[in-house]
């Protein structure tokens, strides 16, 4: 039976006047900088002005959340979850579980037809796609359980957002034209998201006043806001008249889950990353351990490369046979991060050659890798946040609950939808993540810390299956101190590579590789596969703790802002 959290407690109603105030000049305040980096400008400059206002990293973390639930509507927002790695300055450490669950009528073979076979499209397209939303209920818990502010004042600024509208960017563009077919076939998210049908011009003013009277109900009723009265009326009578599944007791029943995150210590360095139902913190610990066994600081650049592949395939092949909500099904944690049974798998890699991927037995097949946003936040005292957020697909569903201005996801393709076949994004599984009702899907979402003997980092990016290797890749940056004086912009902007068990090719971006790299991991059984374009979008924070300096960096694959954010002198 499911575990659940206990329930959340409203909050009182502030004046709504708060929500119109103007951003507060920084003050004064302790010696070392605030920090936030994020995915989009106007979600950075929300993080900032609360963080002026007197609030603290959790508080930011809620405005910037909210945020980008406005200005990216194709990577996150009311309509879907994620997770909220904390720690606050005196040590606790949490992870906020705000992942979308299976509505109660959902069945392990609802996306398959009387044959059996997979329904193509059907796990990522229309209302049916849809898990139940958690991002509301985890900015209401973060606020209250650990903001300084109150609820209406950290949401200010994503109201302002959503009733006076965000200009539309070449990314908005790129993402609308790749879901516009979808977007077409709802006339809701048509008409918010397209003009006449097409994608909008450069410059367009996205306006959303259905989700700014959302947003303002969350501000003035807490979790009842959205979970309860008109809000979940409208959103479960919508759903449900377009073939959907979320019902008004589904909605009632959702509750944020607190779960201690996978923590563990690797070359002198402790790392603190997403658990269950992420698969995450899992892996990253996995491939850490299998190359510190490995010896991987004394190699050269090229083996180096090799033992790192190597490393993600036996990962993401634990992946797919293990890992799964930890409240449906037993996963061995424990023995999985252990430094002796990584050790064994690392005594499996063979310094010069790779391993063919159907050598290692576990389900069959695989695909490509997409979309989800993410964000780092440091305030003055230490609080720190890294969160990764999603709706899955570009535009989630393409679905628009009706007047709640709500995008649902498409979430429920992260679980099986048949062992052994893969979702949209290319993951494979089995039976620990097949669809049942309250269950919540696998993920890659891998929030994450890494704290050093005098360094801190907070990273994360979004990227569909890719995302743990690119984390991964930032962890070892950080660990071996990778980059020299320029060392966290070279961590996020340096060209990616990936190995995800199946398929068996090394992906990556354009020109990753020198000519003689790529001809000597060819030599080793490697083979390789250029996804044609750059993917990820990290956004990282890095503080120095023994001399009090603030780094952030927004990945200039995308159009994000890193900020650092200096106290006044006295």
């Amino acid at each position: 039976m499911r575990r659940r959290a206990p329930s959340s407690r409203r909050f009182s109603v502030w004046l709504l006047i708060l929500l119109f105030l103007p951003a507060p000049v920084w003050a004064e305040g302790p010696s070392h900088p605030a920090a936030v980096a994020s995915a989009h400008p106007l979600a950075t400059r929300a993080g900032r002005e609360i963080l002026a206002a007197g609030g603290n990293a959790f508080d930011a973390a809620v405005a910037v959340s909210a945020a980008l639930a406005v200005v990216e509507p194709y990577s996150s927002g009311l309509g879907g979850g994620g997770f909220w790695l904390l720690r606050t300055a005196d040590g606790r450490e949490v992870m906020v579980d705000g992942r979308e669950e299976a509505p109660a009528a959902a069945s392990a073979d609802m996306y398959q037809n009387d044959r059996g076979e997979v329904i193509e499209g059907a796990s990522i397209n229309g209302p049916k796609a849809a898990g139940v939303p958690g991002e509301p209920a985890a900015l209401v818990h973060i606020a209250k359980k650990y903001g300084a502010l109150p609820l209406e004042r950290s949401l200010a600024p994503a109201i302002r957002y959503a009733r006076e509208g965000f200009e539309v960017t070449e990314r908005y563009r790129l993402l609308a034209e790749f879901r516009q077919e979808v977007l077409r076939r709802y006339p809701r998210a048509a008409e918010l998201f397209l003009v006449d049908g097409k994608v909008p011009e450069l410059g367009t003013v996205i306006r959303q006043p259905g989700l700014a009277k959302t947003l303002a109900r969350i501000a003035e009723e807490g979790r009842a806001g959205f979970y309860a009265g008109p809000v979940a009326r409208e959103l479960a009578e919508v759903n449900q008249a377009a073939g959907g599944l979320i019902t008004r007791e589904d909605l009632a029943a959702y509750e944020v889950v607190e779960r201690a995150p996978i923590a563990f210590e690797v070359a002198g360095h402790r790392v603190v990353s997403a658990s269950p139902p992420s698969s995450g913190g899992v892996a990253i610990a996995q491939i850490l351990r299998m190359l510190a066994a490995k010896e991987y600081a004394e190699r050269d650049e090229v083996t180096r490369m090799h033992l790192l592949i190597e490393a993600m395939r036996r990962a993401y092949r634990d992946r797919a046979v293990h890992l799964g909500d930890t409240d449906f099904v037993d996963v061995p944690i424990g023995r999985l991060i252990s430094r002796p049974y990584n050790a064994g798998l690392a005594a499996t890699i063979h310094p010069e050659k790779a391993l063919p991927s159907e050598y290692l037995p576990g389900p069959p097949a695989a695909r490509a890798a997409r979309h989800t946003t993410h964000f780092s936040i440091l305030d003055s005292s230490g609080n720190r946040v890294a969160a990764t957020l999603s709706i899955n697909y570009p535009f989630g569903s393409g679905f628009v609950a009706g007047d709640t201005g709500v995008v649902l996801n498409d979430e429920m393709d992260d679980f099986v939808a048949k062992p052994g076949s893969p979702n949209v994004y290319g993951l494979v599984g089995g039976a620990a993540n097949a669809i049942a009702p309250g269950k919540r899907p696998l993920s890659s979402m891998s929030p994450t810390f890494v704290e050093g003997p005098e360094r801190t980092l907070i990273v994360g990016t979004p990227g569909g299956s890719r995302i743990i290797t690119m984390v991964a890749r930032a962890v070892l940056g950080s660990i071996y101190d990778e980059g020299g004086a320029e060392a966290l912009e070279h961590w996020v902007t340096r060209r990616r590579f990936h190995h995800q068990y199946l398929p068996d090719a090394v992906q990556h971006e354009p020109d990753t590789f020198s000519a003689r790299e790529r001809e000597a991991l060819e030599g080793m059984g490697h083979s390789f596969e250029s996804v044609g374009r750059t993917f990820g979008n990290m956004q990282a924070i890095l503080w120095d703790r023994k001399n009090g300096e603030v780094e952030a960096a927004a990945d200039p694959r995308g159009e994000g802002k890193g900020m650092v954010l200096s106290p006044a002198k006295p």
